[in-house]
């Protein structure tokens, strides 16, 4: 009964004062929030295999930054709690004050106009050209020549708009779907009917 009790006591006794949790994983959140934010927009979504060591090694690193050394279910349960309310506060305190979204969101990027990759934005936010293709591809284009437009939303993740075909590429597709046509119309013609099979009197 004894060794049952201290087994509860383990699990539930919280080891520190519950307000120095909710303000550890306060300062936490922010600190990671801010962090994300300086290091760019890749390492929300577009990430290599650096970037995924890293934000791995994070979350293990701040663990005992949130709960301390205070392993009960209780202390675990209030150090999630926090986090998910202040982020609860913060989403619709965004929603609702759109300049403190784009300090902390950040704004779209142009990565490429005109089918023009814009070499500039593009090293300014750390993606390659072949990353910057993989991604383009993961969206159906074969290549950045099919692009016209291409952005790096706040997210992270990127948004590809494809060339619209001019006027003149419009009637030569048309011009070469009548020709494929006609060409299709003139093999059905050509083909010998099967004789018709006549009935004995």
């Amino acid at each position: 009964m004894n060794l049952f009790a201290v087994g509860l006591h383990d699990m539930f006794g919280l080891a520190e004062p519950p307000l120095e949790k909710v303000l550890r994983a306060l300062v936490v959140y922010l600190f990671l929030l801010g962090g994300l934010r300086l290091a760019g927009k890749r390492q929300l979504a577009q990430l290599n295999a650096f970037d995924l060591v890293v934000l791995l090694s994070i979350s293990n690193t701040v663990q005992n930054a949130i709960i301390g050394d205070d392993n009960t279910v209780v202390g675990g349960f209030i150090g999630a709690a926090t986090l998910l309310l202040v982020n609860w506060l913060f989403v619709r305190f965004a929603y609702t004050h759109p300049r403190f979204d784009d300090i902390f969101e950040g704004t779209p990027v142009t990565l490429i106009e005109c089918g023009q990759v814009l070499a500039e934005n593009v090293r300014g936010q750390l993606i390659t050209e072949n990353e910057l293709e993989s991604a383009a591809h993961r969206q159906g284009f074969r290549s950045l020549d099919d692009i016209d437009k291409a952005v790096l939303e706040p997210s992270g993740s990127m948004t590809f708009i494809g060339k619209q075909p001019t006027d003149e590429e419009m009637r030569h597709r048309e011009l070469l779907a009548r020709l494929d046509e006609l060409a299709q119309q003139i093999r059905t013609l050509g083909t010998p009917r099967p004789p018709a099979s006549g009935s004995d009197g």
